[in-house]
């Protein structure tokens, strides 16, 4: 299974925010990498380095590599709506997106694992595709046996985010894909649009 797996504070460096989440090097050095850095007199960016730069952190703050989010955008060009809302409602749709969401794992990576490493369930059946798309009344768990592991329960605990769009029974540790998430709803900041301009030239 292809995902990035270097440096994740340099990637945060670059797009100048935590899109890997919480990170105390990031707090740091919030300037770009490189010897010049810090430098505040930088150049001016093209129309198509923006475009390039949004579209490069949308697919690191999903873990999604290039081929996959092409074809994401593809998906997203034949579906009804605007296209860059439904690109981000299909990243979102994601079971390892939703697992993160659900306060499952830390982190998308961390999700991403524990999805590969078997330990999630979708309407109680095992699941260990990432990339899987959730429909609307989708319920996913947390196997059994994986209940009491350690990285779950102390995500759980330190989970305080709640979106709308998903419920969560933390006796049962399973929650419901509610709907799709509409674009406000959405709390990343990634300006589609600019993702769209960059694939449609």
């Amino acid at each position: 299974m292809a995902r990035y797996t270097g440096p994740k504070t340099k990637i945060a460096r670059k797009f100048g925010e935590a899109i890997f989440g919480d990170d105390k090097s990031f707090e740091k050095r919030n300037y770009p990498p490189g010897q010049h850095g810090n430098n505040r007199r930088r150049g001016k960016k093209s129309e198509y380095a923006i475009q390039l730069m949004e579209k490069q952190k949308a697919k690191y703050t999903y873990g999604i590599l290039e081929r996959q989010f092409r074809n994401m955008f593809e998906k997203a060009t034949r579906a009804q709506g605007i296209t860059g809302e439904v690109l981000l409602q299909l990243c979102e749709s994601r079971l390892d997106n939703v697992v993160y969401r659900m306060g499952v794992a830390p982190s998308r990576r961390a999700a991403r694992q524990l999805v590969g490493h078997r330990h999630i369930t979708v309407n109680g059946e095992l699941v260990n595709i990432p990339s899987y798309h959730l429909k609307a009344g989708d319920v996913v768990g947390v196997r059994e046996k994986s209940k009491s592991l350690a990285v779950i329960q102390e995500s759980l605990s330190n989970n305080s985010s709640v979106y709308e769009w998903i419920t969560w029974n933390s006796e049962k540790k399973e929650g419901t894909f509610v709907a799709v998430p509409g674009r406000v709803q959405i709390p990343e900041n990634i300006n589609e649009q600019f993702i769209v301009e960059l694939y449609s030239k």
